[in-house]
C-alpha cells in the first residue's frame, strides 16, 4: 500500500480537492486507489447536512484522479480529462465508507486513453463509467 505522499508526488492536486488518500494496488495498465470518507469532510455542510451523501461528481473526479496516478507513472505527460461515458451511480456514499476507486485502461490510441472506472465501497460498486483521458506533453 502506498500514502498520500505517493499520491502527492504523482499528481498535482491538493486539499481541498485532492480526492484519492493511497493506492492500494498498482500494475501496468490497472490500478486500485483510496479515499476514506469521512464526516467532517467540508462537503458536507452543504450536500446535505441532513441527509450526508458523497457527491457522485466527485467520486467521477476521484476515479480521474486515480487513472492520472496511474498514466503519470508511465510518461511525464500531464494527463487532461477529456470525457465520461456510461455514467451510473448504483448507491450511495455516507460518511465513514472507504471508496476503493479500481481504473484499468481499455485502450491507447496516440495521446487518449480510455479507461474502465468503477467505485466500489466494501466491494458493491457504487459508480461505475468509462473515462477518456489526453495525455498534453
Amino acid at each position: 500500500m502506498k500514502d498520500l505522499e505517493y499520491v502527492k508526488s504523482r499528481i498535482p492536486h491538493r486539499s481541498p480537492f485532492l480526492l484519492v488518500d493511497g493506492v492500494i494496488t498498482e500494475e501496468e495498465d490497472s490500478i486500485i486507489a483510496f479515499r476514506d470518507i469521512l464526516p467532517d469532510d467540508p462537503v458536507f455542510k452543504g450536500h446535505f447536512p441532513e441527509y450526508p451523501v458523497y457527491p457522485g461528481v466527485l467520486i467521477i473526479e476521484g476515479l480521474a484522479q486515480t487513472a492520472g496516478i496511474l498514466l503519470l507513472g508511465q510518461t511525464t505527460a500531464v494527463p487532461l480529462f477529456l470525457g465520461i461515458d456510461k455514467v451510473r451511480f448504483r448507491a450511495e456514499v455516507k460518511p465513514g465508507d472507504r471508496l476503493a476507486y479500481h481504473v484499468k485502461v481499455k485502450s491507447r490510441r496516440m495521446k487518449v486513453v480510455t479507461v474502465d472506472a468503477t467505485a466500489r465501497v466494501d466491494e458493491k460498486a457504487v459508480a461505475t463509467s468509462s473515462l477518456l483521458l489526453g495525455m498534453k506533453i
